[in-house]
């Protein structure tokens, strides 16, 4: 017998999709998340599950900054009211990793139950703080609205094109002298998978993303066959100074801390709560993004 069609889905984006790219049973629709307007449109879909991904990865520099807060935490606030007045019952977001902060003093791994403390300095972090606050807020106002919060780590894929993944691709693999930078990976597949099992299942919780194990930025130079070098973490801080009075980084001296204190996550309750095991561990991410984008 044939499966029966069990969700109708709505796409809402801020850019057109060609027709070339579209499901036929997929209903596109463009708009921007920090529209008033939205409740009108969720109401027209009138959603079950709501799978809210918008976000600014790439930060444009401290100018955007207030744009970018504009669609990171007031995008979402938005749709969580539109979530909320439509009577939709499951909200999938994807927060980061990210927002637990880098800092000195982070535990070794970060459970979910750890503070989220985030960076001014990064506005990615910062708003992936804020937003999880205002998500805590409706989960406490608004209880009929389940939510599922994922936390992942760093995400890899055949297209995955990101101011992290620019780190692997430069010439020579630069760390800071006495800090290891471990990564933790996630495979791109693996966090849909984990996204359409939330949505069939209705899972609800909090759970962080991330494949097994842990990668250095040297293992990483091993990997691609780079040379790597770690720089003391004053002269780091100097060229960093530099490139952005020259105009040749966005990125300042506080950044620097990113390299330093990468968070490192736990996926024990990914593992035993959700449930799901990744496919890929973080070497397995790391490795098949290498064979895709090597080098390029």
């Amino acid at each position: 017998a044939q499966k029966p069609d069990l969700f109708h889905v709505t796409a809402f984006d801020l850019k057109d999709l060609p027709p070339s790219q579209r499901l036929t049973h997929v209903r596109y629709i463009t708009g921007d998340v920090r529209d008033p307007a939205l409740v009108a449109l969720m109401k027209d879909a009138s959603p079950h599950t709501i799978v809210h991904l918008a976000s600014i990865v790439h930060p444009g520099g401290p100018d955007r900054r207030e744009f970018e807060h504009s669609v990171d935490v007031g995008g979402t606030e938005n749709v969580l009211r539109a979530a909320v007045q439509t009577g939709a019952r499951h909200l999938i977001v994807t927060s980061s990793g990210a927002a637990y902060g880098y800092h000195a003093d982070n535990p070794v791994p970060l459970e979910e139950t750890h503070p989220l403390r985030g960076n001014p300095e990064f506005p990615y972090s910062d708003h992936k703080r804020q937003i999880e606050e205002i998500l805590a807020r409706f989960r406490q106002d608004h209880p009929q609205l389940k939510q599922l919060v994922l936390r992942p780590g760093t995400v890899l894929g055949t297209h995955t094109d990101n101011p992290i993944t620019r780190l692997f691709q430069a010439r020579v693999i630069v760390g800071v002298a006495g800090f290891d930078t471990p990564f933790v990976f996630i495979w791109d597949q693996d966090v849909a998978e984990i996204v359409e099992q939330g949505i069939e299942r209705e899972i609800s919780g909090i759970f962080n993303l991330a494949g097994d194990g842990t990668l250095t930025l040297r293992d990483i130079a091993r990997l691609t066959g780079k040379p790597y070098l770690p720089l003391p973490a004053i002269l780091f801080r100097a060229i960093l100074s530099l490139g952005r009075t020259l105009g040749l980084s966005k990125s300042g001296p506080e950044q620097l801390i990113f390299l330093q204190y990468r968070p490192v996550l736990s996926n024990e309750k990914l593992h035993h709560e959700f449930p799901y095991d990744p496919k890929f561990t973080t070497r397995q991410a790391f490795d098949y993004y290498w064979s895709q984008r090597g080098g390029q």
